[in-house]
């Protein structure tokens, strides 16, 4: 479960020490499977904004 950060007013310091000590406390494995996540979650909103991907390059004989 990820942990929850409560604050009564903004505070970008406090939140960016949070997300931080929050990822440290990741093994590495996890945290490449959330970055593995992430990418696929981009890409997904991407397409659906009709961003395509890049045309391949093709090899001509």
């Amino acid at each position: 479960m990820t942990p929850l950060l409560k604050l009564d007013d903004h505070d970008e310091e406090q939140e960016i020490e949070f997300e931080l000590s929050w990822l440290l406390s990741l093994s590495l494995q996890e945290r490449f499977r959330l970055m593995f996540k992430k990418t696929k979650e981009l890409i997904a909103l991407l397409e659906g904004n009709g961003h395509r991907r890049p045309a391949q390059i093709v090899k001509r004989t």
